[in-house]
């Protein structure tokens, strides 16, 4: 094999490599942003925590939109304040503006981002895609509690307060599949 033809496949391979990677970027950040907190990512509990702490954090409650979809989404409450480790059940409120059913996913993360790896969640609304019919109203919950193993890091013993906050976006890729809405996507 002649030098160009080196140059070339060798050339092509960093280039797939190069393709390859940039498609597993995303799922492997959110993985390693999952496993370490990193961001403010929270973490899933399968269960309660094993043990309740006379510490208190106060939780605030944060909501936003992402241009395009036509929902009206806030929390239910402004904030809790918990012990740590006491499991606590807030309610975000979502109503459809539109004339036309919409599917929103919500992203979320928590204030400080070194708070991220503490915040449990066992259950949100935030697993799953959220389908809601023209003018519905919904309420949706999200359990949570703060990890008693926070304590145990000095780093986090300023830690009083800790912001969750979602972002509801509009899932068109969940429409398409669905069916939903197919005179708006006829077009793209």
């Amino acid at each position: 094999m002649d030098r160009n033809a080196r140059v070339a496949l060798l050339v092509s391979g960093l280039v797939a490599g190069m393709v390859g990677l940039s498609f597993a970027a995303v799922p492997l950040y959110r993985a390693f942003c999952q496993v370490t907190g990193w961001g403010g990512t929270t973490q899933v509990a399968e269960a309660e925590a094993d043990r309740v702490l006379k510490r208190k954090v106060t939780v605030r409650f944060d909501a936003s939109r992402a241009e395009g979809i036509p929902w009206e989404f806030k929390p239910a409450q402004v904030s809790q304040t918990l012990r740590i480790g006491e499991t606590g059940l807030a309610y975000y409120e979502a109503t459809n503006l539109s004339d036309e059913p919409v599917i929103g996913s919500a992203t979320f993360n928590v204030q400080p981002a070194k708070a991220g790896g503490y915040f449990m969640k066992v259950d949100c609304f935030c697993f799953e895609e959220q389908l809601l019919q023209p003018g519905e109203t919904v309420m949706m919950p999200v359990t949570y509690y703060i990890d008693p193993e926070m304590d145990d890091e000095r780093r986090l013993d300023d830690v009083r307060e800790i912001t969750l906050s979602y972002t509801f976006y509009r899932n068109e890729d969940a429409e398409k599949r669905e069916g939903l809405n197919a005179e708006r996507y006829a077009s793209k």
